[in-house]
């Protein structure tokens, strides 16, 4: 993964000043060497006052330390170590010291306490950080939850540098891929906004590139023998060496990019292709592309990139699965009803390392309309078929409302190991209580079609993410016996 941010954490002991500053400063050591690697750098300036904390700020930036943990060794000074979330352009996490490690009356830190004061002094200071589900705790117990900090943190550092290429507006009768670009602003996210008609003058200025033989070679080793399409591969690389040369002229002063661009009707008769092959191939290199300028579809699979350090996709939420393959090739298989279950699909946008048969083809539904009378297609080839690979899976999306408000969801499963007898990249998917959630949450919050994918179980970091980025709304798929609000308790 290139387009994800490599997190450097930095550690900074606090100690209140009528506690033993030894204290603090040997749980400090014991935190590193438990933690390993997962600490970059250990700051050796133990912070009793606002003079300590300028000292420790200034070490760690000096250091290259991008993601700070700010560790309260003992009960710690609330203002200083405040002051430190304060400045620090970047994620921080709050962490404090359990008892145990020495006796109770000069050996302890009552950090327990101290975290309190923290938090209060936080929330004056109206400053979010990441605080664990257990802050407290020895050694062993911290370094596991600074190993869970990491992938937030990556996910944060990422959004602050994340500049999302957009092309062309929604197509029609798509409007649940429009939504307000203001939130993107407040998150600190860089939307440029393009024409189609701007890309496809850039896909002119690449026609007989001079790297477009050997970037198709590369496509075809990728593709081997499941290349039935193989003359469309020159303008593939050519449409792929158009983005990445755009991504790379205007990423300005950003250093992360997304993707989402419209890719229907006209892209078709006019740049003769469907893009979706080259969109499996940038979301493998970790710089995804959302289908249908799905602005928030792009947002939600690079956060989920930078969670997971996979490739995500976008699956349309898309159809039930039918009573005879559910009776034939999943009942006494998987222990999950009818209902639990839906296909995810997408006209060949997932990448080929997530499909158990990765072959190119051609978009079904667009040659019906577009090319319904010529025997071989043309212009609507180029999209990747197969049945995605069974694995884990968190669905999940982080959305803005008509009225610019952000929502969010997670859901964690499974795909299932079932041949979808259909076309496109599409996979069954198997969520727990799922009919629930999609009628009390998908439908009844008006969330769009499309769902970002992330190949593992990382609804919890996702979650973290959310909600340090100050996001209210965040849903989830709630189990048996636990009703939504609105979900009638009367069965009828």
């Amino acid at each position: 993964m290139n387009n994800i941010p490599t997190v450097k954490t930095g550690l900074i002991a606090v100690s209140r000043d009528c506690f033993p500053r030894q204290l603090s400063e040997r749980r400090r050591a014991a935190i590193k060497e438990a933690a390993g690697d997962a600490v970059g750098y250990e700051c050796p300036i133990t912070v009793e006052n606002e003079v300590d904390a300028k000292k420790a700020y200034d070490d760690v930036i000096v250091n290259g330390v991008n993601a700070l943990i700010v560790y309260l060794g003992n009960f710690g000074p609330e203002t200083p170590e405040t002051l430190l979330a304060d400045w620090f352009d970047g994620p921080v996490m709050f962490i404090a010291a359990a008892e145990g490690d020495g006796d109770l009356i000069d050996g302890r830190g009552d950090a327990y306490c101290g975290l309190l004061n923290c938090s209060y002094n936080l929330g004056l200071r109206n400053k979010r950080a990441y605080i664990p589900e257990r802050p407290v705790g020895t050694a062993k117990q911290l370094a596991k939850e600074i190993g869970k900090f990491i992938p937030v943190a990556r996910a944060l550092i990422g959004l602050s540098k994340l500049k999302i290429f957009s092309f062309g507006p929604r197509p029609q009768d798509f409007l649940a891929c429009n939504a307000p670009i203001k939130p993107l602003y407040d998150l600190g996210v860089a939307i440029e906004e393009n024409s189609e008609l701007d890309l496809l003058v850039a896909m002119n200025e690449h026609e007989n590139d001079e790297r477009i033989p050997a970037l198709a070679a590369e496509m075809a080793e990728e593709l081997g023998n499941n290349n039935p399409y193989a003359g469309i591969l020159p303008r593939l690389a050519q449409y792929e060496l158009t983005v990445r040369d755009w991504i790379r002229d205007h990423l300005g002063a950003y250093e992360y990019a997304a993707v989402a661009a419209k890719c229907w009707p006209a892209f078709q008769t006019q740049f003769k292709m469907v893009p979706c092959y080259v969109n499996s191939r940038l979301a493998a290199s970790g710089i995804p592309a959302a289908c249908e300028t799905d602005i928030y579809g792009a947002l939600s699979e690079y956060i989920g990139t930078a969670i997971s350090g996979k490739p995500t996709t976008l699956l349309d939420i898309n159809n039930t699965v039918p009573e005879y393959l559910y009776s034939e090739d999943i009942a006494g298989r998987y222990d999950y009803k009818i209902d639990e279950m839906f296909m995810g699909f997408h006209c060949g946008n997932t990448c080929s390392a997530c499909l158990s048969d990765p072959h190119l083809s051609y978009q079904l539904i667009m040659k019906r309309q577009l090319e319904p009378d010529r025997p071989e297609p043309d212009i609507t080839r180029g999209t990747l078929n197969g049945n995605i690979k069974a694995s884990p899976a968190t669905i999940y999306r982080l959305q803005s409302s008509g009225d610019a408000k952000l929502s969010a969801y997670a859901a964690e499963g499974e795909f299932l190991d079932v041949n979808c007898r259909s076309f496109g990249s599409i996979g069954t998917v198997a969520v727990p209580e799922m009919g629930r959630f999609y009628r009390h949450v998908l439908v009844e919050k008006h969330y769009p079609h499309h769902t970002a994918v992330m190949f593992d179980r990382c609804a919890g970091v996702f979650f973290e993410v959310c909600k340090y980025l100050g996001v209210d709304d965040i849903s989830y798929n709630r189990p048996a016996g636990v009703l939504y609000p609105s979900e009638n308790p009367f069965s009828f």
